[in-house]
């Protein structure tokens, strides 16, 4: 369970992304917390949207508030997509996964025109892997033998479990690997390297993706940042 002050951080975050958003709009609706408080702030501000929810979770708030939930096949194009990191590197690429939806949610983020990510000053990092992981999905059938490989790249890859001691299953019927990192120097290399592996579907690692940074602090205050030309 969250605080009361992180619950109206993040809410601050949700209600400030707001002014990007305009009636008749198809927009990508991010997993986790902060796009959990974007989507609620969405829901209560009536504006008349269409939403590409990443995750079943997504889909379900959604629904719940009230606004348009689309599938990807329906819509021709997506205009924005609000998400969230788990890391932000000065170049504005991140890590994502720590909700288990970054497969759909990089897809969603690839038929975006724009990507908003939603983030906490926390999340700011020198280096991706800054905070020791990098999730990456993977077809149960392979998993020892992704295992194997993603240890080769000097990586430590844990099976993530769920809260009853199962494995995690993603919304697609996939495992993830929790992969203990050190600082990653060449983030688009290893993203080539882990995609090359055989039943590796996806990983946490998002390239050149955002196009703006909204980074909350505990103060209240809200910075936008955009990748440097």
């Amino acid at each position: 369970m969250e605080n009361s002050s992180a619950m109206t951080y993040l809410d601050h975050l949700g209600e400030y992304a707001m002014r990007y958003v305009r009636a008749g709009q198809t927009l990508g609706l991010g997993t986790g917390r902060a796009a959990a408080a974007f989507i609620r702030a969405l829901g209560g501000s009536r504006i008349e949207v269409r939403g590409v929810p990443t995750s079943n979770a997504s889909a379900e708030l959604a629904q719940s508030l009230g606004i348009e939930v689309v599938e990807l096949r329906d819509v021709h194009r997506i205009d924005i997509d609000f998400d969230g990191a788990d890391e932000v590197d000065p170049r504005l690429n991140l890590i994502k996964g720590n909700g288990g939806a970054m497969v759909r949610e990089k897809i969603v983020a690839a038929a975006s025109r724009r990507r908003i990510i939603l983030v906490g000053d926390e999340k700011l990092v020198k280096r991706l892997g800054a905070h020791g992981n990098l999730p990456v999905e993977v077809v149960p059938f392979a998993e020892a033998f992704v295992a194997r490989r993603i240890r080769a790249l000097g990586m430590k890859p844990k099976l993530r479990l769920d809260a009853a001691g199962g494995d995690f299953i993603t919304d697609n019927h996939n495992i993830i690997l929790d992969c203990g990192v050190k600082e990653i120097r060449s983030p688009r290399r290893l993203e080539d390297e882990l995609l090359n592996i055989p039943g590796v579907v996806g990983t946490g690692l998002f390239v050149g993706m955002a196009t703006t940074v909204l980074v909350a602090s505990q103060d209240g205050k809200v910075a936008t940042l955009r990748p440097k030309r």
